[in-house]
């Protein structure tokens, strides 16, 4: 994780976001540390999150790639649905959690071995009580678009 941003005046108070942030960046460095989740086994990094934005990355290695030696559409998806998903989580409350209803993924051209950074940036869309939206992109080193989607969201609230 290189770094975290959320806007002045919630680092300042403290806010919701800035909580969820730093509830969001401490789990994904404890799956990092104890080799858990999708950073560790694939290799997907937070860059940034912030109020309904989240950019994560993904550096293709061998681990990623299909049997035609790309990157496996599926994993593209996984790094969709965690920035997606991630985005929404920072407009959430204290104690609320989600999961995906739904996952739309419109690959537009393939991605090889060759070095380049893949980096998806999502956006929540919508966020309320049951449901959320959230729309990504992600690009290639070049900032070629390689695939953007969209999600649906089940907000899990406590009981």
């Amino acid at each position: 994780m290189t770094s975290t941003d959320i806007n002045a005046s919630e680092a300042h108070t403290g806010g919701p976001v800035a909580s969820r942030v730093h509830e969001l960046t401490t789990v994904f460095e404890r799956g990092l540390q104890e080799n858990l989740g999708v950073g560790a086994s694939l290799g997907i990094r937070l860059e940034t999150a912030g109020d309904g934005y989240t950019r994560y990355y993904l550096d293709p290695n061998p681990a990623t790639i299909n049997a035609m030696f790309t990157v496996h559409g599926g994993v593209i998806a996984t790094l969709m649905d965690t920035a997606m998903g991630s985005a929404v989580f920072t407009k959430l409350g204290d104690g609320v959690a989600y999961t995906t209803l739904e996952l739309k993924v419109n690959f537009i051209r393939s991605v090889t071995l060759d070095g380049s950074r893949l980096t998806c940036e999502a956006n929540a869309i919508h966020v309320g009580r049951r449901t959320a939206t959230a729309e990504g992109r992600i690009v290639d080193g070049n900032g070629k678009l390689i695939a953007h989607g969209s999600t649906t969201i089940l907000v899990l609230n406590p009981e």
